[in-house]
């Protein structure tokens, strides 16, 4: 049976993605800093902040302890603001950078220690569009962002020896309670730039990283979009 690590499985794409790999077969180590409410024997669920080094600490060694092989970790949790540059507050953008950038380098720090360990794994960062899209009105979210692309491509370089890979997926907005709060015409603009006029379920979503996991020649460092992306 192999073995998932998920952040942000309380909601959205996480919790679909557990849902779906749940199905699959997988068994589901969860992250999150609320309940995800999912009733499954395969899945176990630590409530802590992905941004708090000794707590995930403690999530790394309770696993390591069950004496199972992390075949594959997803590093999905994080927060967008839809504000100018100007109007931001520092604060706001701070933490931002800090559950985005920061948390995904907390966990794949930690839990690719022990995929090295393993000689093997897959880490998939979850990106967005809105960066190579440059999305006005939202830089600190596409800031901290580009940063978790860049997080995995240098990270590619240094952990291919050890077997391991690790690649960024991005995405447009995703029908989720998230993104029924913007705008109808902020969300069409988007999925039009994208070629992705209808938008993107959280099947399809769930799906494209499946494939993905699904896919043994993926290049380590890659940073795919679900969409048309020039």
């Amino acid at each position: 049976m192999p073995t998932a690590v998920i952040t942000g499985t309380s909601r959205g794409l996480g919790h679909a993605l557990t849902e779906k790999l749940l199905s699959l077969g997988w068994y589901v180590y969860g992250i999150s800093r609320s309940s995800s409410r999912i009733p499954h024997p395969n899945f176990q669920e630590y409530l802590v902040d992905i941004t708090d080094e000794s707590a995930v600490q403690r999530v790394v060694n309770s696993i390591k302890e069950a004496g199972k092989p992390i075949e594959l970790l997803v590093n999905n949790a994080g927060a967008a603001s839809m504000n100018a540059v100007l109007l931001t507050p520092f604060k706001t953008a701070e933490s931002i950078m800090r559950l985005n950038y920061l948390g995904s380098f907390n966990t794949t720090q930690l839990f690719g220690k022990i995929m090295a360990r393993q000689r093997h794994g897959l880490i998939i960062n979850i990106t967005t569009v809105a960066v190579p899209l440059n999305l006005e009105g939202e830089a600190a979210y596409v800031a901290s962002k580009a940063a978790v692309e860049a997080l995995t491509r240098v990270t590619a370089r240094e952990i291919v020896a050890q077997g391991v890979k690790i690649i960024a997926l991005g995405f447009g907005p995703i029908d989720t309670d998230l993104t029924r709060a913007i705008s109808r015409d902020k969300i069409q603009k988007i999925n039009d730039q994208i070629g992705r006029p209808r938008g993107t379920t959280l099947n399809e979503a769930t799906d494209f990283i499946l494939e993905k996991i699904n896919n043994a020649e993926i290049i380590s460092g890659s940073v795919e979009y679900l969409g048309d992306i020039r």
